[in-house]
């Protein structure tokens, strides 16, 4: 008996390893699925939020799946952002979709200019950012220049926070670092702003004439009132030491028409 048990012990264990899995790897495969059920349960326990009720998770080897939706992208990010830091998760696919409300492009361009035209006033960089934006079935693609990360991070977060965003292209390029350059920027705000005819644009902090510098290359940006305005900005920009060079892209607004 004891024979016949030891005989058959070994064929199922020859049987184990003709098909190509050991006892070895059984217990390895055990070992796997039972370490993925320990980070399904802690992400899962992660993202026990409402705002990540809709979202659904699987684990296969250490690496996380996030489906499902959020109404917001910045619950997408945030989703994201806390699995990463779940202890042995070794990489995230994020394919949440963001839900939220059915806005317009045309609406929700306008919506995310207006917010993005006062967002960095508490950082008192207002007039030394430039942001461009595109918005195209809910993908909001940002460019331009801003003065230090923070302007960046901003903007991006606001984006993100901002109902019918579905995703974001980030195309902002940050200023580098360089004291040269601040000494310019100060220089062409003195310059620009203390001329009488410019003075009225340092008023409303949501419509600055912009001034981008980097390496000693200006740009000026933004909406004035009239050619002249404009034309007076470019020459009194030109006038300031150290300036290599002067790009005008200041636009002219339309005229006011009556009804």
């Amino acid at each position: 008996m004891f024979r016949k048990e030891r005989l058959l012990g070994a064929g199922m264990v020859l049987g184990i390893v003709l098909f190509g899995i050991s006892p070895g790897g059984v217990a390895k495969a055990r070992a796997d699925s039972a370490a993925d059920s320990q980070i399904e349960a802690s992400v899962r326990q992660t993202l026990d939020n409402k705002r990540f009720q809709n979202v659904s998770v699987s684990v296969h080897d250490a690496n996380v799946t996030l489906t499902g939706t959020v109404q917001l992208y910045a619950d997408k990010e945030t989703a994201d952002g806390r699995v990463h830091h779940v202890k042995k998760v070794k990489g995230v696919d994020n394919e949440i979709q963001v839900a939220g409300p059915q806005i317009s492009d045309g609406l929700l361009r306008d919506k995310l200019a207006k917010q993005l035209s006062y967002y960095t006033v508490g950082y008192g960089t207002t007039a030394f950012t430039a942001i461009n934006l595109g918005v195209q079935n809910g993908v909001v693609t940002l460019s331009g220049t801003v003065y230090w990360p923070p302007d960046k991070d901003a903007a991006i977060g606001l984006a993100a926070s901002t109902p019918g965003v579905k995703d974001i292209v980030d195309n902002i390029q940050v200023a580098p670092v360089s004291p040269m350059d601040d000494q310019l920027r100060l220089r062409l705000a003195r310059v620009i702003y203390g001329t009488p005819e410019l003075q009225r644009y340092a008023i409303d902090p949501a419509k600055p004439i912009r001034i981008v510098v980097v390496n000693g290359n200006v740009t000026l940006t933004g909406v004035v009132d009239s050619k002249m305005d404009r034309d007076i900005a470019g020459i009194r920009a030109n006038t300031v030491p150290g300036v290599f060079k002067v790009v005008n892209d200041l636009q002219v607004a339309a005229p006011q028409t009556g009804k």
